[in-house]
């Protein structure tokens, strides 16, 4: 059985920090591109960014670049997502995904979806 498991997630200021984690089971984790997904209230799943295997190349949503960076542990079968310059528009649930597929993803190239974590940045 497949899990994903999201961690990290919780109420922060703009302008604050934070990393969510995304500790995987039941699947061979150095197989699988990793990304991360949000959903605010109201709105679509978007893509925010991904990782290759080997942690050599990332993707990036635009509204992200700069602040958010993504990592992997293939040893800890765990990636990270680390949010700095956190503003009130990147509230919203966030989710761990794992996907056969390179690059920007959109939710139908997902194999594996996490249950997510809540963010909320406030004022």
């Amino acid at each position: 059985q497949v899990q994903l498991v999201e961690s990290g997630g919780g109420l922060v200021q703009t302008g604050g920090s934070l990393r969510l984690s995304c500790a995987t089971s039941g699947l061979t984790f150095r197989d699988y591109f990793m990304g991360w997904f949000r959903q605010a209230v109201g709105k679509e799943r978007e893509f925010v960014l991904s990782i290759s295997w080997n942690g050599r190349t990332t993707w990036y949503a635009d509204s992200v670049k700069g602040r958010f960076t993504i990592s992997r542990d293939n040893a800890k079968n765990t990636v990270y997502l680390q949010m700095n310059s956190l503003e009130i528009e990147d509230t919203a649930d966030y989710y761990c995904a794992a996907s056969e597929i390179p690059g920007v993803l959109t939710a139908t190239m997902v194999n594996y979806w996490g249950q997510g974590t809540q963010v909320t940045v406030s004022s």
